[in-house]
């Protein structure tokens, strides 16, 4: 049986820099280690101990990016309809299990003085954005497509007529 080796802090440091930046010259100096960090870099990359660690940082943060996107996706495309229900009981409490109903999306639940109550949702386009930075799109690629539909939404005001640039 191999005994599992500890890594100094340095080296845990390492491993945590080079997951995040996938260069292992600027995970080196960033750790600490400003002498040689290429060489360095090189020889803690070879390290079982260290590709091992650096292997569970990576599975745990696709682990973590793949709740960010269950969530994300809950969001903004999950279903109000319990919140609805909550919002035109008589009596929440004596009609409902409060704990069985889905309100993932509601922010801000309100019962103001005049009675009623007033509840506010989560913004799904901001989810939906942040699902397509998680995804790989970043505003860059879908600005055109922005800008596109901002044209198209102004001829139709001016009457069909196209604004050109």
């Amino acid at each position: 049986m191999e005994k599992k080796k500890k890594l100094s802090k340095k080296q845990a440091d390492f491993c945590r820099f080079y997951v995040k930046t996938r260069n292992g010259r600027e995970a080196a100096r960033a750790a600490g280690f400003p002498v040689f960090p290429e060489q360095t870099a090189n020889k803690l990359l070879s390290e079982k101990a260290v590709q091992k660690e650096i292997a569970a940082l990576e599975a745990e943060e696709k682990t973590v990016e793949a709740e960010l996107i269950a969530g994300y996706r809950r969001l903004a495309f999950g279903s109000a309809a319990d919140a609805v229900r909550l919002l035109f009981s008589e009596n929440p409490a004596a009609e409902f299990d409060l704990d069985s109903l889905d309100l993932f999306m509601v922010s801000e639940i309100k019962r103001p003085k005049t009675g009623g109550m007033e509840i506010k949702f989560f913004d799904r386009l901001k989810a939906l954005e942040k699902l397509a930075e998680l995804k790989g799109g970043d505003k860059e690629t879908a600005e055109p497509f922005y800008k596109a539909l901002e044209k198209s939404a102004l001829a139709l005001q001016n009457g069909g007529e196209t604004a050109c640039e």
